[in-house]
């Protein structure tokens, strides 16, 4: 419930944390779609692990069509703030 207020008053971290609610199933039934959404918002405003987990499912394909070359854009942008994994 948390996350959910936080993500609707626009906070990046709490999209974030949302958006993998839905990805998982924690505590909501799993929405590959919603997730999606939630993870948009947050990367749309920079936040580096958002920009990072929207490559992983356009990578995989969850949520959106399987797109290698829409996975490397996000996994470069979370890259260039710093995170190693990307």
């Amino acid at each position: 419930r948390l996350y959910r207020l936080a993500a609707e008053q626009g906070d990046a971290t709490g999209q974030l944390d949302y958006a993998l609610c839905f990805v998982h199933g924690n505590g909501v039934k799993q929405d590959d779609g919603l997730g999606v959404h939630w993870l948009r918002l947050a990367a749309d405003q920079n936040h580096v692990l958002a920009q990072y987990h929207m490559g992983n499912v356009h990578f995989l394909g969850r949520g959106v069509p399987r797109d290698d070359r829409e996975a490397t854009r996000w996994c470069r942008l979370a890259a260039e703030q710093g995170h190693a994994v990307s």
